[in-house]
């Protein structure tokens, strides 16, 4: 207190330790940074290789093979068509690749036509926008093919003709299609990132849940409501990269082997979507419960079992000497989820919540590789 009696201002003593907590803020907040930038870099690492080492390709093919004094479509053909997106399918990299072959033809064909200059180019965009609009319903298709087309509308025209230009873009997209095959990046690490997130906020989810049956705590359940419905996103975004490691992993001789491990992912993506979905009605009926205020030991024991199933799933995925562990422990929660015989003395919202257990360990039983007429085995009748 001052002499007045009047409470500390800013200028006063709180000054230096709002000082100090605003420089560890920063602090943390540059090292959080700094983080961010190394994992991005080291997950770009093999997609900057591939592009490098498939623009060499292109511009040695182009220059050295076919005499091209300056293949710049060759090489920006490639960067083009392999770029640092998600989706690295072959079918990606063809569809982007007939994209631009599409505008540099067109474009090849109005400079003979039509020659150099800017209502030329103003005319050659609105064609190609208009084509690739009406054969292709992506709307990047028609950037992609618009872009190299007004390239070969402001270069100088090469010694051989515009349609030089038309074998330029030939190498670099035949090539970003080889190398895509060839020298594949590994996507199985970008799905199994995606994996570890979905099964992480699954378990978060379910860990909550459970605080809130074992202290009575309604804002426990809530957050794990609100944790569950933000799963959607995680779901797509595994589904998206585990679409394209199949894609790369079937066509690839180097990556065919790993098949056996993504179809283990395709399973476990599709329990681990059936278990959100259930989960979210089972923490919905939780929340309801926690309304009279108290403690549900019996509901926090089985719930805390599926968030013990939920992270083994997440970690047999990569760790295969786990394998069989979260089926273990979902088999014996499933011989226990008959309501009369766990809680012979619940109500009726603590015996529902029992009876929405069953079909979310069947899901995650079939995650586990367990047949599901063997799932639905491990039940007892109710």
């Amino acid at each position: 207190m001052s002499d007045d009696g009047a409470p500390p201002t800013e200028s006063g003593p709180l000054t230096p330790d709002l000082a100090g907590l605003r420089r560890l803020e920063r602090r943390i907040a540059r090292s959080m940074s700094l983080k961010a930038i190394g994992r991005r870099l080291w997950e770009s690492a093999p997609a900057i290789l591939q592009i490098v080492a498939a623009v060499l390709a292109a511009f040695s093919i182009a220059h050295f093979g076919f005499g091209h004094a300056s293949p710049v479509l060759a090489v920006t053909v490639t960067i083009t068509s392999l770029g640092f997106t998600r989706d690295a399918r072959p079918v990606r990299v063809l569809r982007s690749v007939t994209g631009i072959l599409l505008g540099v033809a067109v474009a090849a064909g109005a400079v003979q036509l039509l020659g150099q200059g800017w209502w030329q180019l103003g005319v050659l965009l609105l064609v190609v926008l208009v084509i690739a609009r009406i054969v292709a319903t992506d709307a990047t298709f028609a950037i992609v093919a618009a872009t190299p087309a007004a390239l070969t509308v402001l270069l100088p025209v090469p010694d051989g003709g515009p349609w030089l230009r038309v074998v330029d873009a030939v190498i670099g997209g035949a090539v970003a299609l080889v190398v895509t095959i060839l020298i594949p990046r590994d996507p199985r690490r970008s799905s199994l990132r995606d994996a570890r997130a979905l099964y992480s906020v699954l378990g978060q989810a379910v860990e909550s849940v459970v605080d809130g049956l074992r202290e009575g705590g309604i804002g426990a359940a809530e957050l794990g409501l609100a944790r569950l419905r933000r799963t959607q996103p995680l779901v797509d975004a595994w589904s998206e990269s585990l679409d394209t490691a199949l894609a790369v992993a079937r066509i690839s001789p180097f990556l065919r082997s790993r098949l056996p491990e993504l179809d283990r992912q395709t399973r476990a993506l599709r329990g681990g979507d059936a278990a959100a979905r259930h989960l979210r009605l089972i923490a919905r009926r939780c929340e309801f419960i926690l309304r009279d205020g108290g403690r549900h030991e019996e509901l926090a024991d089985l719930l805390a079992q599926v968030g013990r199933a939920i992270g083994l799933l997440g970690e047999e995925l990569d760790r295969l000497e786990l394998a069989g562990a979260a089926r273990s422990v979902l088999r014996d929660l499933g011989h226990r989820l008959d309501p009369a015989t766990v809680l012979p003395h619940g109500s009726a919202s603590e015996s529902a919540v029992v009876v929405q257990l069953r079909p979310l360990v069947v899901d995650l039983l079939v995650a586990s590789g367990m047949p599901i007429a063997e799932a639905h085995g491990t039940l007892p009748a109710v």
